[in-house]
């Protein structure tokens, strides 16, 4: 089965800061990449949220990692539902943006123009072209907020996403909007994924809260992911300093095996599994993803 584990970061302030992880002497963003893609064959990229992927980016990515290294890179907030900051709109789309809404801190998708719209889509996909090219895209991930619920305007905006970025392989998370909450519901939205080509992620998080996903270990397409976000449960919704507190989680070894029998059927049932995790704090994440090898390879 082919298996690759690793990390949602590898620029998070906290990892960087703590020491743990990178060698002395590693201070650059081109040695920090060089030693991660050493130690792990995979990473998402997560800074791609805040503003759009760019083509230079891509590019620095691709020199700086051995071959079969993969990126997994999430979907711009803009196109998930998500606000984003005005300001970090790219200057041709921003122009095309009518007024008062250039003026405003947030945007969402509806502020834009239908042909800003397309604009978007295109800027997203062509900055992803070397990554692609050069076989180190793993998949674009689209992780929707609470409010993107199960509906027709959901389901149809799911179905057209092969569409927008076509040669691509896209990944969806769901953050509660009734899609996976019952049997029949999960059973709906996996047979629609599934339809699509699209990946489900399955994902372990804090549950009980209106973001919370039941960790649902599904392979929809030829590649299954798995997310894990940690278990704060107190820090899952609140207002946090740095968005890494909320992750303030440690996997011990007992609930990292919960998920290795979950890991080997998602393999049996697809042609690759990326087990990536997400609690970023200090480093939490990269303690746990070399935990989870060692148990897969058991």
């Amino acid at each position: 089965m082919t298996v690759l584990v690793g990390n949602c970061s590898w620029t998070d302030p906290t990892l960087i800061a703590c020491g743990r992880f990178y060698p002395p002497g590693v201070t650059s963003a081109e040695a920090r990449l060089r030693y991660y893609a050493s130690q792990f064959p995979l990473v998402e990229v997560d800074s791609t949220y805040y503003a759009p992927p760019t083509y230079r980016n891509a590019e620095l990515w691709v020199a700086r990692t051995p071959p079969g290294f993969i990126f997994n890179v999430k979907a711009y907030g803009l196109l998930t539902g998500h606000p984003a900051r005005a300001d970090r709109l790219p200057r041709a789309l921003r122009d095309l943006v009518p007024p008062p809404a250039p003026a405003k801190r947030n945007l969402y998708l509806k502020d834009l123009p239908p042909e800003a719209t397309e604009l978007l889509w295109e800027i997203h996909r062509d900055a992803l072209a070397p990554l692609h090219d050069a076989g180190k895209l793993g998949a674009v991930l689209f992780q929707f907020p609470p409010w993107f619920r199960t509906g027709r305007y959901g389901r149809e905006y799911l179905a057209q996403l092969p569409a927008r970025l076509p040669d691509q392989r896209l990944a969806v998370e769901f953050r509660g909007g009734g899609w996976m909450e019952t049997d029949e519901a999960a059973a709906t939205t996996l047979a629609l994924l599934e339809d699509r080509g699209l990946a489900y992620v399955a994902v372990d998080e804090p549950q009980g809260f209106r973001s919370s996903t039941p960790p649902v270990a599904e392979a929809t397409a030829d590649l299954a992911v798995v997310r894990l976000h940690g278990r704060n449960a107190a820090t899952w919704e609140a207002r946090t300093a740095v968005a890494s507190d909320r992750f303030n989680y440690l996997y011990d070894e007992a609930e990292l095996r919960e998920w290795v029998p979950r890991v080997r059927r998602l393999a049996e049932s697809s042609a690759t599994v990326h087990v990536l995790f997400n609690n970023n704090f200090e480093d939490y994440g990269v303690r746990n993803a070399r935990q989870m090898r060692l148990l897969l390879d058991e």
